[in-house]
C-alpha cells in the first residue's frame, strides 16, 4: 500500500463520527490537563485507560493519543503565565515565556507557542507518515555507547542554558547529576543518597523538582513584590498577534525546532523534556546575542513548543512500527494497545491498515482542533493574570499540590516539592539558573544507566565510545562545542584586557 493509499484508508477511518468525537474529547481534556500544572498526560491516561476498556480500539487510541499531544499545547499557558510548567517537557518555556508576560506580551507569548506547536506538531506528522521507516532504521543503530555520547552532549549544551557565568552553569549542571543519582542503583539495587530517608528510595520526583524550581521559587520571590500591571491588561485579537519581527524572528526556530524533535521523539528513551531543552540550547547556540535569552526572547518560546510537540508525535514511530516504547506515556499506549487486541510491530501497517493510518489522520484532525480551541482561550487564560494575588497564590499552592500528589499519590512529595522551592529561592538570589540544573538530573540517570551497559557489553574497554562511529561523531562534535565555548571565553578575556589598556 503506497502512503496515498494509506492515507485515503486512514481518511475514511478518521471521518466517522464516533472518531471525530472521541478524538476532540482527548485534545480537550489534553489541553485542560496541561494547563493545570504538574498533572501531565502520564497521569491523566493512566486514569483514562480503565475507561477505555469498553470502547472499540480506534476510538480509545484516538482518544489517549489525544490527551497526549494536547497536554504539549496546554502545558505552555500555565508556564508563560505562572512560570509554572505543566509538564515537565515546557518547563523551558517558562524561561522565556514568563519574561514576556512579564512585559505584557503575555498574548503574544501564547498565541506564538499555539503557532508553533501546531507547526511542529504538522512537521512530526508527516516525519511519520514519511521517514518512520527510516528513522526507526536510524534508532535501531543507537546502542548504549551512542545514547551515552547523546547525552554527553546534551549536558555540554546544558552549559550554555545559563545567561550568567558559565561556572555556574557547570555547577547547576553538576548538581542536577547529584540529585540525580538519589534513589535505587539500577544495576546492584541497593538504595543510595537517599540518607535514610524512605521516601527517596525511588529518587527524586521530576514534576516535584520541576514544580519546585520555577512555581514555589516564583511565588516565594513575588509574595513582596508589588504587581506592575503590565501583563493584566485587555487581551484583544490585534493585541495578540506579534510582529513582523516576531514572526520573522520565530521563522527558523520554529523549524530548526520541529527538526530536533522530530529526531529526539523517534529515539527511544529521549522524548520531548529533551527535545525540548536540546532545541533552545541550539537556539541560544546560533543567537547572534545569546544574552536576550531568559529576559523574554521569542525564540525562546517558539523552538523548544515546536520541538516537543514534534517530539510527541515522532514518539509513536517506534511505539507502532517496532513496538519499543520511548518513554513511560508510551508504554501505557503500547499497554492500551496490547489490551485491545493490537500487536504494535512491522506488521502493524499491514495486517491493520485502516487503524494504522487512521491514527495518523486522526492526528491531524486533532492537530487542526487544537488550534482553533486554543486560540479563543488565549484571552481566557491571561484573564488569570487579573485575579488578586492573594487569591492566585493559595490557587497556585494547592494545584501544584495536588499535581505533584497525583503523580505517586504520596504526601511526602508534597514536602519535598516546598523544599525544591526554597533551594530555587536561594538559587534565584544567588543568579543561578534553573534549566542547566533540571537538564542534568532529566539526562545524568540515563547517562549512568547507558555508560555502564556500553562498558558491560564491552568488558569495561572504554574505545567503545570512539569504534562506534556515531558515538564517535557526536563525542567529537561535543568537543568542537567545547572548544567554541573556550574560544569564546578567551576571547572576550583579551577583549576587556583591551579596553582596560585603552
Amino acid at each position: 500500500m503506497t502512503i496515498t493509499e494509506g492515507l485515503l484508508v486512514g481518511l475514511q477511518a478518521a471521518m466517522q463520527p464516533s472518531i471525530l468525537l472521541y478524538c476532540f474529547i482527548g485534545v480537550f481534556l489534553g489541553t485542560l490537563i496541561g494547563v493545570l500544572p504538574g498533572i501531565g498526560a502520564l497521569a491523566a491516561i493512566s486514569l483514562l485507560l480503565p475507561v477505555t476498556y469498553h470502547m472499540d480500539p480506534a476510538s480509545s487510541i484516538v482518544m489517549l493519543a489525544g490527551v497526549y499531544y494536547g497536554a504539549e499545547y496546554g502545558g505552555s499557558t500555565a508556564s508563560i503565565l505562572l512560570n509554572l510548567p505543566g509538564t515537565p517537557s515546557n518547563a523551558v518555556t517558562c524561561l522565556d515565556g514568563h519574561p514576556m508576560a512579564k512585559q505584557g506580551r503575555a498574548g503574544v507569548a501564547l498565541f506564538m507557542t499555539t503557532i508553533a506547536s501546531f507547526i511542529g506538531g504538522a512537521i512530526g506528522i508527516v516525519a511519520l507518515i514519511v521517514f518512520a521507516p527510516y528513522i526507526t532504521e536510524i534508532g535501531l543503530e543507537f546502542g548504549p555507547a551512542e545514547y551515552f555520547s547523546m547525552m554527553l552532549l546534551g549536558l555540554v549544551a546544558a552549559s550554555t542554558l545559563a545567561s550568567g557565568s558559565p561556572a555556574k552553569g557547570l555547577a547547576m549542571v553538576a548538581l542536577g547529576l547529584l540529585l540525580g543519582t538519589a534513589g535505587t542503583d539500577v544495576n546492584s539495587g541497593e538504595t543510595r543518597f537517599a540518607f535514610g530517608i524512605e521516601e527517596l528510595s525511588d529518587g527524586i520526583n521530576l514534576v516535584a523538582l520541576a514544580m519546585g524550581l520555577f512555581g514555589i521559587a516564583e511565588i516565594i520571590s513575588s509574595i513582596t513584590r508589588a504587581r506592575d500591571g503590565k501583563s493584566a491588561e485587555k487581551i484583544t485579537m490585534r493585541s495578540m498577534m506579534p510582529t513582523k519581527q516576531d514572526i520573522k524572528a520565530s521563522a527558523m526556530p520554529i523549524l530548526r525546532g520541529s527538526g530536533v524533535g522530530g529526531f529526539f521523539g523517534a529515539l527511544p528513551g529521549t522524548g520531548a523534556s529533551i527535545a525540548a531543552f536540546m532545541a533552545y540550547a541550539l537556539e541560544k547556540k546560533l543567537a547572534k546575542d545569546p544574552s536576550r535569552f531568559g529576559k523574554g526572547a521569542i525564540e525562546g518560546i517558539a523552538s523548544p513548543e515546536a520541538a516537543n510537540n514534534a517530539a510527541v508525535q515522532c514518539a509513536f514511530i517506534p511505539t507502532l512500527t517496532l513496538g519499543i516504547p520511548g518513554s513511560a506515556t508510551m508504554a501505557i499506549m503500547l499497554g492500551a494497545l496490547i489490551i485491545h487486541g493490537i500487536q504494535p510491530g512491522p506488521m502493524l501497517m499491514v495486517e491493520q491498515p485502516a487503524l494504522f493510518w487512521g491514527l495518523i489522520v486522526s492526528f491531524c484532525i486533532g492537530n487542526v482542533m487544537l488550534m482553533i480551541l486554543n486560540i479563543p482561550l488565549i484571552g481566557v487564560w491571561v484573564s488569570i493574570l487579573r485575579i488578586p494575588y492573594h487569591v492566585l497564590y493559595p490557587a497556585i499552592l494547592v494545584f501544584i499540590s495536588l499535581g505533584v500528589y497525583s503523580v505517586n499519590n504520596n504526601a511526602s512529595d508534597i514536602l519535598l516539592v516546598g523544599l525544591i522551592g526554597l533551594l530555587g529561592y536561594g538559587m534565584h538570589l544567588l543568579n543561578f539558573e534553573a534549566a542547566p540544573l533540571l537538564l542534568g538530573f532529566v539526562l545524568g540517570p540515563l547517562m549512568e544507566e547507558n555508560l555502564r551497559r556500553a562498558l558491560l557489553m564491552s568488558y569495561g574497554d572504554l574505545s567503545t565510545f570512539v569504534t562506534h562511529p556515531i558515538s564517535a561523531w557526536i563525542l567529537a562534535a561535543s568537543a568542537l562545542i567545547l572548544l567554541w565555548s573556550l574560544f569564546n571565553v578567551f576571547r572576550r578575556f583579551l577583549q576587556r584586557r583591551a579596553l582596560k589598556a585603552g
